[in-house]
């Protein structure tokens, strides 16, 4: 799994002004301009957060579940323990899209561009 975790990590970092450091329940924390893009725990479960519009249409595609311990809340679980290819390309494109809406306003692609390769 950590394998796994190293890849995805190597590519988020790869995005401009991206930093990681250590989650506070464990795991890797992913911030842009001081904000917090999500987070991987050593399990295989990538937790998002996404204004509540974004995270209805992403959980209503079947492909992410309401977070984990806050279902109410705007944040999304994604488990990757099967450690398929899919499965790290669709936690990087949940990143990308958390990403994309975090970045200053003039350099925001549209969201339903990246919910649409998700589902």
């Amino acid at each position: 799994m950590s394998k796994i975790i190293k890849s995805i990590e190597k590519e988020i970092l790869s995005w401009p002004y991206v930093t990681a450091e250590p989650h506070r329940f464990g795991g890797i924390e992913f911030r842009l301009n001081r904000r917090e893009m999500g987070h991987i725990h050593s399990e295989g479960l990538a937790d998002i957060p996404f204004p509540m519009k974004i995270r209805d249409e992403l959980v209503n595609s079947g492909r992410v579940k309401p977070h984990h311990v806050l279902p109410q809340s705007g944040w999304v679980s994604y488990w990757f323990h099967n450690i398929e290819e899919e499965d790290v390309s669709t936690v990087i494109e949940l990143f990308r899209l958390r990403y994309e809406q975090l970045k200053p306003s003039g350099q925001i692609k549209s969201d339903t561009t990246v919910i649409s390769k998700i589902n």
